[in-house]
């Protein structure tokens, strides 16, 4: 049977920008004044403590990087909690896939408490209740970790799964987990990315061409298969 793993921001919900305010106040905080999106961009669909490694050093922070990540995790947990949205045609294809009973995951790349948070606060929580964080395993994507640990939690053989993956470094980690992935890329710029050449269902638009039906029938063939 196939299993479908999803990937969190920028996959099921639109919670960039709380990462992005939540990322900008804490660098403030810390002295670096005036970081943009676009700078953020870059960092897209790599875990939030590799993100504040990366800048913890690149701006000669002095504050350990936990104590960032603690800050970060704080401040986006207040955004998540009154503005995170679930994308429609998303919640659509979960909840086919639900009736159909099929097995699903959440692997993500955000702590678990914000997970949990923005699955509470959109109701998907109902839906997807296996979920994996990336504090949870050795290495964030795009080491294959957390989607092998999901497999492995939904008892199936990572040649049986499906991930869904907004970001390149999610579809490079799918890739070496063995699993299947349908790309929504998030910047539909990066939609040339070498990572979502090995997509096997590629929406170039990102989530304004996505289409929950056309997934579903992807997914369907899969299972089939």
């Amino acid at each position: 049977m196939i299993s479908v793993i999803f990937d969190l921001d920028g996959t099921l919900v639109d919670s960039e920008p709380n990462y992005y305010e939540s990322g900008r106040r804490t660098l403030e905080r810390h002295g670096v004044p005036d970081f943009t999106w676009e700078q953020h961009s870059r960092y897209i669909g790599i875990g939030t403590l590799e993100t504040l490694e990366i800048l913890r050093d690149a701006y000669g922070i002095q504050a350990p990087v936990e104590q960032l990540l603690t800050e970060q995790n704080a401040a986006y947990l207040e955004l998540a909690r009154i503005r995170t949205e679930a994308y429609p045609e998303m919640r659509k294809l979960v909840e086919r896939l639900h009736g159909d009973g099929v097995p699903m995951a959440v692997a993500s790349g955000s702590s678990r408490e914000a997970i949990d948070a923005v699955l509470a606060g959109t109701g998907l929580d109902a839906l997807l209740t296996t979920v994996v964080s990336a504090e949870e395993v050795e290495r964030g994507k795009p080491a294959p970790d957390v989607f092998l640990e999901a497999a492995r939690r939904l008892g199936a053989d990572p040649a049986d799964c499906v991930v869904v993956e907004d970001a390149a470094p999610g579809a490079q980690a799918a890739r070496a987990a063995g699993m299947e992935c349908v790309a929504i890329p998030y910047v539909a710029a990066a939609a040339d990315d070498p990572a979502f050449a090995t997509a096997g269902l590629l929406f170039p638009a990102g989530q304004r061409e996505f289409s929950a039906d056309a997934a579903y029938g992807w997914i369907a063939e899969r299972r089939g298969a």
